[in-house]
């Protein structure tokens, strides 16, 4: 990779750029989570703006070379990672057979808490139409998805949403690098009328104390 180690350019701090970017592919390759740009300039004494532009540089040395992995922005800090278009080669080293794949129903669920955030486990339901409790547990087990709060409505339901778990196994940056999903689903309107008419099943727990709303049966 020519990162031009002779050219003798320095950043704002004086260090030569050469030691700045071998600095953060140490750091980054000894991260086992993305590693905020922040916290990159602090453990380099540079400016974060230093850290963005050098981690960018990077990524396109890399990317020119065509290299089997990446240096990717994800979940808010830089980590390298696997190139996308060798997805099928890894993941046949990866999965052979030794770790659990997501079911269908709770990459479904997942979905729905993801574009829908923060959401109840009976609005959860409602949309999907049967019980979700074994798979928000399971999702909830893996880290993908978390309490964030609770509703002020009656009973007091607990709301979740995704975690920087979910963006980074996703590769994305942030939420609004969901992909859009108007082309899949019905207009609002009729998800609206849906979730109401659905809503309208739901009852506040017979103590009337706190806690999350039952799910309507499948």
């Amino acid at each position: 990779m020519n990162l031009e180690p002779g050219s003798g350019v320095s950043d704002p701090t004086g260090a030569p750029r050469s030691e700045t970017l071998r600095a953060l592919e140490a750091i980054l390759m000894a991260a086992t989570a993305p590693a905020e740009p922040r916290l990159l300039a602090q453990l380099l004494e540079v400016p974060a703006a230093e850290v963005e532009a050098r981690c960018e540089e990077l990524a396109a040395a890399y990317e020119r070379e065509e290299r089997g992995f990446v240096l990717a922005r994800v979940a808010g800090g830089w980590r390298f990672q696997t190139h996308p278009d060798l997805a099928p080669h890894v993941e046949r080293f990866v999965l052979d057979g030794r770790h659990a794949r997501l079911s269908g129903p709770a990459l479904e669920t997942l979905a729905i808490v993801a574009y829908k955030q923060p959401v109840s486990r009976a609005q959860i339901a409602a949309i999907r139409g049967v019980n979700v409790d074994g798979v928000l547990g399971t999702l909830l087990r893996h880290g993908y998805v978390e309490e964030q709060g609770h509703d002020p409505g009656p009973g007091r339901a607990t709301l979740y949403g995704t975690t920087a778990a979910f963006l980074e196994h996703l590769g994305l940056d942030s939420l609004a690098e969901l992909p859009d999903l108007a082309g899949f689903v019905p207009a609002a309107d009729v998800v609206e009328a849906l979730e109401t008419g659905l809503r309208m099943r739901v009852e506040v727990p017979a103590d009337g104390g706190p806690g999350d709303e039952p799910v309507p049966e499948a």
